[in-house]
């Protein structure tokens, strides 16, 4: 490739400065020099590899490793989950609220609501308690709904709490991690390694380095957990006022279909 580009170059100095060889053949060099540098500098370096970084690091980030696949298996369950379709529709209310506007609907109706999303389950709750007694009071129909709410509320915050744990608990891993290897290390100094007292100052600089491997990790774990379990958070709160209001508008609408 080098040789190819080369030659194409040659050609195309030769065309503009063949009546000239002097100044062809001084660009003709100061173009091989270039590219040939060029190659040099953008030449792949070699890093090591990540499974070398992990077994030089110790057995302390083994725990990081576990922490870092369940945050993320967490974060792709909970953006499954928390989907709008899945929670709160926007127009399930008022669809459901037209199909009982005169009567209430029969269990088939309330069945395919309640499988809907989250809202439809709660909205449903409402449509049950009616069923199985019409002349039921505002109280015990309240009652009905907001259990329901209380334990869609309880799912929409499933695994929540260990996201936040994992973003909490990783800084505090990979700093345990760094102190265990810079105990390691300094204790296999002994006072008279390599002449130098106290040990040799490049394999000791190079340990640390090792050693730090832990809090880095610890920290790429900590970071992301802590900003999507606050974005999960913020978005569970919408969604919970949302199936609030509307299962109060709800609520009024059934006390309406009431039997006296």
């Amino acid at each position: 490739m080098l040789d190819l580009a080369v030659r194409l170059l040659h050609k195309v100095i030769h065309k503009f400065c063949g009546r000239i060889p002097t100044v062809e053949c001084f660009l003709l060099q100061v173009a091989r020099y270039t590219i040939i540098a060029a190659a040099e500098q953008f030449q792949p370096v070699e890093t090591a590899p990540l499974f070398s970084i992990i077994q030089a690091a110790g057995w302390p980030i083994w725990p990081l490793i576990a922490c870092s696949i369940l945050g993320l298996a967490l974060v792709i369950e909970r953006f499954l989950s928390l989907k709008v379709a899945k929670v709160a529709p926007p127009r399930l209310l008022d669809e459901a609220m037209a199909v009982s506007r005169r009567a209430v609907p029969g269990p088939d109706v309330v069945a395919q609501l309640e499988q809907n999303s989250a809202l439809g389950e709660v909205l449903a709750s409402g449509l049950r308690a009616l069923n199985s007694d019409p002349r039921c009071s505002e109280l015990d129909l309240r009652a009905h709904v907001e259990n329901t709410g209380r334990a869609v509320a309880h799912r929409l915050e499933r695994y929540l709490s260990t996201l936040a744990t994992i973003a909490s608990a990783a800084p505090l891993l990979g700093l345990l991690g760094t102190v265990i290897g810079m105990i390691e290390i300094f204790g296999s100094q002994s006072p008279g390694t390599a002449g130098v007292p106290g040990g040799n100052p490049a394999q000791l600089a190079h340990g640390i380095s090792v050693a730090l491997y832990n809090t880095a990790f610890g920290l790429i774990v900590a970071i992301p957990a802590l900003i999507f379990w606050r974005y999960f958070r913020v978005r569970v709160d919408e969604y919970l006022l949302t199936l609030e209001l509307s299962a109060e508008r709800f609520v009024r609408h059934l006390i309406a279909l009431r039997q006296p």
